[in-house]
């Protein structure tokens, strides 16, 4: 069954491993909305504070920067997984069968290389910030009220570790598939045409898309 990102399911091993793979992504996915959200109420909240009280809210500043790797990496993998990143579709639009899913499991594994050496220096980063020894367990701090900055500084080998396993998944189905040489792969984001796509998008807006894939 294919869902609005078309994205096939069954019941194998490797569907099921994705399917509770999305559940995490989702999750993370929903905190960066959360997030997003957050910073829309802190902004009304120091506005208002300004104007009517003439105070506005204090760290604004920090907790937007607190709250930046929640908004921009937690859901990326979820992105990768529905194929929601910039792609070149018309080129990959172009391939079929085995020429398709060689480009794309090459494409895919030099994305994992990248993202692995940015879970390694993401997270020395972190470990360069956290410390058991100093106040609230962090040698630094945001400039105007002192947030401790190793739980931002966290949330980035965290995501950048999910879109691993997300890539680490793709890679073998499309491994999978190569071999295998079949027509519809699951677990993979299946390029659609201009017609679906269209049809994909107003099934979401008029709020009838069943999940699933």
């Amino acid at each position: 069954m294919a869902g609005s990102s078309l994205v096939l399911s069954d019941d194998s091993k490797l569907s099921l491993f994705d399917q509770r793979l999305y559940k995490i992504e989702t999750l993370l996915a929903l905190v960066s909305g959360l997030a997003v959200f957050s910073l829309m109420v802190l902004a009304v909240v120091s506005v208002g504070g300004r104007n009517f009280f003439q105070q506005p809210l204090p760290g604004y500043v920090d907790w937007i920067e607190q709250a930046m790797p929640l908004i921009a990496f937690m859901g990326i993998a979820y992105a990768q997984r529905d194929g929601g990143h910039i792609r070149m579709d018309m080129l990959v639009g172009a391939l079929k069968g085995r020429p398709l899913y060689l480009v794309e499991f090459i494409t895919t594994f030099a994305i994992l290389t990248l993202m692995i050496l940015m879970v390694w220096g993401s997270w020395a980063h972190f470990a360069r910030s956290f410390d058991f020894a100093a106040p609230l367990w962090s040698r630094d701090s945001s400039m105007d009220i002192a947030l401790p900055l190793w739980p931002a500084k966290l949330l980035a080998p965290i995501a950048f570790g999910v879109l691993c396993l997300r890539l680490l998944l793709q890679l073998y189905a499309y491994a999978r598939a190569f071999v295998r040489g079949e027509a519809h792969p699951i677990a993979v984001p299946l390029v659609a045409d201009a017609a679906t796509q269209a049809a994909m998008e107003a099934e979401h807006v008029s709020g009838h898309n069943e999940t699933g894939a």
